[in-house]
């Protein structure tokens, strides 16, 4: 109530002007392009009862939004592992070490994602997993008698090789984004506690750990947290690979069953609900960190 009571007249004349776009939007759908909505068979793409099974089932669409979870953790993880590598490799005081970082940053913040993601895919990640012996081994254990354990981090252990190749494919190019964050964040601290850190003895290495590594950190958090929201939004771009995430589950759905707008607004209403939750989350956590 008191936010509404903010509002001045401004921003209610901007509200109607969305709302009567959005209406118009939505009239030129359904008279000039006369679509047949069919909003009453959503619900059985996202969660399905199995009357053989006696049970709830995750459909199309739920399936594509747990794997879009479960790639976005990982990814997330392991591109905060190598972007803190390539931050510090930034600030080396080797110069190849420092030039090789830039160059690998600098490459990937100025090319297309599209195109990144294809070059990592079929040069690095396919590679990887064949030299790995990867596929053969998630067949093995989807066949074992027990992989419980295993499709609830996992999924459905035969497709885990595209599982492993979304990872790498959008950690390698997240990690240059992180990295140059974590940049930012070590030549911040300020030379006088580095000074103050070789004063009493301790090696370069102390020196990041201890002192520099632990402050940047705490000041990255911020725009860390915006570059995970980023990274959930940038992994729709792996569908392109045929990682079944939720993207590639509503080309599918749409494919088969032409319900267009339906699937797609479905989809854009998950990729938001999760980012805004997670701004609303990130947040609170900001302003109980300076509190």
């Amino acid at each position: 109530m008191k936010t509404i009571r903010k509002l001045h007249w401004l921003d209610w004349l901007v509200l109607a002007l969305l709302a009567g776009f959005f209406g118009y939007i939505w009239w030129k759908i359904d008279g000039s392009l006369n679509y047949n909505w069919r909003w009453h068979l959503i619900p059985d793409f996202i969660l399905r009862y199995h009357t053989g099974r006696e049970e709830w089932f995750a459909n199309l669409l739920l399936q594509g939004l747990i794997t879009t979870i479960r790639i976005s953790i990982y990814a997330s993880i392991l591109a905060l592992v190598l972007g803190t590598v390539l931050g510090i490799a930034r600030c080396s005081a080797n110069l190849t070490v420092r030039m090789l970082a830039r160059t690998y940053l600098e490459v990937l913040r100025n090319i297309p994602p599209v195109v990144v993601i294809f070059i990592f895919f079929f040069f690095l990640s396919q590679q990887l997993i064949e030299a790995l012996n990867i596929e053969s081994w998630a067949r093995g254990i989807a066949r074992s008698d027990n992989p419980g354990i295993w499709e609830f981090f996992f999924g459905d252990m035969r497709r885990f090789p595209s599982l492993v190749s979304g990872v790498i494919v959008l950690a390698l190019f997240e990690s240059a984004f992180v990295g140059e964050i974590i940049r930012a964040g070590i030549q911040s601290i300020e030379k006088g506690q580095r000074e103050g850190a070789r004063s009493i003895g301790m090696s370069r290495y102390q020196e990041m750990r201890y002192i520099v590594l632990p402050q940047a950190l705490t000041r990255v958090l911020p725009p860390l947290a915006n570059q995970f929201i980023t990274l959930i939004k940038d992994s729709a771009i792996i569908s392109l690979i045929s990682v079944q995430e939720l993207t590639f589950k509503t080309v599918e759905l749409v494919a088969s069953t032409r319900m267009i707008f339906e699937a797609w607004i479905t989809t854009a209403a998950f990729y938001f609900v999760i980012c805004f939750g997670l701004s609303m989350l990130f947040r609170r956590l900001e302003r109980r960190r300076r509190t």
